[in-house]
């Protein structure tokens, strides 16, 4: 059940958006031929009349359009009526390419308001993180740091903890010998190596059978992250040097101690990679009974665990006036549309790979799950999110899409006359051709991501 109501919600997006284009296409009197739900890719499953529009259920339901005289061939209003598309001016014709883009987004906005309304309150998408219980060895440096059971954990390594998300990701990545250090701290304990072996030169291989003192407290790494990756709108990757196979067999001979005598094999620079590899320190700021504490370094071990374990309280927005549904809606949309921007550029750069790139067959089954789980107002603010989506989406200057029309009219504006429609036929078929591409691709994806699940 919760499904058919995901997809219901999408398909109420997609009419949404297709609407946009007809009532604006109508508003300036310009016939609308065909309104298609799906797009005209095999079979159509459903058709009629409706006024002088047909509409239409193609079994490809992953979109929709619609038609004017202009892309209909066997059209029988006159090449220079006024019901024409091309006929109108720019800006009108600017107005109708633009008007799905805005239907969604006012869509989304409405929606977000809806629930507003309805509940009260708006997930700021911000957590309570609280520590659960302390399941860590004696030895474990977690007693020793001064955590509690209930402590509500404020930041760890200086970003801020709002979500479980941010603080298990820090914690991984802070594994003991991880393999992966820093530019940094190699040359902070090169420093501290030369300081302590004036005579050995950089590169020099250490003479063999000759002991070099090591640094008691070697300078480790502090693993954070900043509020994007946090938020989980880019991939966290901990940047640096990767140990290879003959130093990380040096870092185990010389792990714990502060005299190395040398086999021959390795330089003072080789030494200081080797010792950089090591610890990770957790600092974390706790709030308890009101009163803000720095607590102790934290060390995790080898698989990167600490030995607690987590409960999260979800921050809600009060939405229980007019005013504050306005704003409290507005505030929500924009906040995430820009971070649904920033992962799409993320997308853009190869920063995020296209095998994580998702669409509505994965859509649907989280979106359902959402439902079931936390009930139907996350399913409708998820549908809001998703007609963002679309409209920034279909606004991109991509041909084929809505941002690709206003292309060719900008275009059009700045030559004085529009582009040969043979070219813009061609150029929008071969990107039409790879949108269909693309979108397989993602259903692709999407089913062996819920097999894997």
């Amino acid at each position: 059940m919760s499904i058919l109501i995901m997809i219901l919600l999408l398909s109420l997006l997609i009419l949404v958006h297709e609407a946009g284009h007809f009532l604006a296409a109508r508003a300036f009197g310009i016939k609308v031929e065909k309104f298609g739900f799906g797009l005209p890719v095999g079979p159509t499953l459903f058709r009629t009349k409706c006024g002088e529009t047909e509409v239409l259920v193609h079994a490809f339901l992953l979109g929709g359009y619609v038609s004017f005289p202009d892309d209909e061939k066997e059209s029988d209003v006159p090449l220079y009526s006024e019901q024409r598309f091309a006929n109108k001016p720019i800006w009108q014709r600017a107005v109708v390419v633009s008007a799905g883009v805005i239907a969604n987004v006012l869509c989304a906005l409405a929606l977000v308001m809806f629930v507003a309304l309805w509940s009260k309150q708006l997930p700021s998408g911000n957590y309570e993180i609280y520590t659960g219980s302390i399941s860590a060895p004696k030895e474990a440096s977690i007693w020793a740091s001064g955590l509690e059971v209930g402590d509500r954990i404020l930041s760890v390594n200086g970003c801020e903890i709002n979500n479980v998300y941010s603080l298990v990701t820090i914690v991984k990545n802070s594994a003991k010998s991880n393999g992966v250090i820093s530019q940094k701290i190699i040359d902070e304990n090169y420093s501290m190596l030369k300081a302590l072996n004036p005579g050995l030169e950089k590169d020099e291989i250490i003479p063999n059978e000759l002991s070099i003192r090591l640094p008691e407290q070697p300078a480790a790494d502090v693993i954070t992250m900043d509020k994007y990756a946090a938020r989980g709108a880019k991939y966290f990757k901990k940047e640096g040097l990767t140990l290879d196979d003959r130093l990380k067999s040096l870092k185990k001979e010389i792990d714990g101690k502060t005299v190395y005598t040398s086999d021959g094999n390795y330089s003072l620079y080789d030494v200081a990679k080797a010792i950089s590899d090591g610890v990770h320190p957790i600092n974390i700021t706790v709030l308890r009974e009101g009163k803000t504490i720095e607590l102790k370094s934290i060390y995790p071990d080898e698989k990167g665990l600490i030995g607690i374990g987590l409960s999260a309280k979800q921050i809600m927005i009060k939405t229980d006036s007019l005013g504050k549904i306005i704003t409290k809606s507005t505030h929500y949309l924009v906040d995430n549309t820009y971070m649904m921007m920033y992962s799409l550029g993320q997308l853009f750069t190869g920063n995020v790979p296209l095998k994580d790139m998702h669409g509505v067959v994965a859509i649907t089954k989280i979106g359902g799950d959402m439902i079931e789980k936390t009930g139907k107002s996350a399913g409708i603010l998820l549908a809001a999110l998703i007609s963002m989506n679309l409209a920034i989406l279909n606004i991109l200057p991509i041909p084929a899409l809505d941002g690709g029309h206003l292309a060719f009219l900008l275009i059009e504006k700045i030559k004085g006359k529009p582009l040969d429609e043979k070219i813009v036929e061609k150029i929008s078929t071969v990107f039409f051709t790879l949108l269909i591409i693309l979108m397989v691709f993602i259903v692709f994806n999407d089913i062996t991501l819920l097999v894997r699940k």
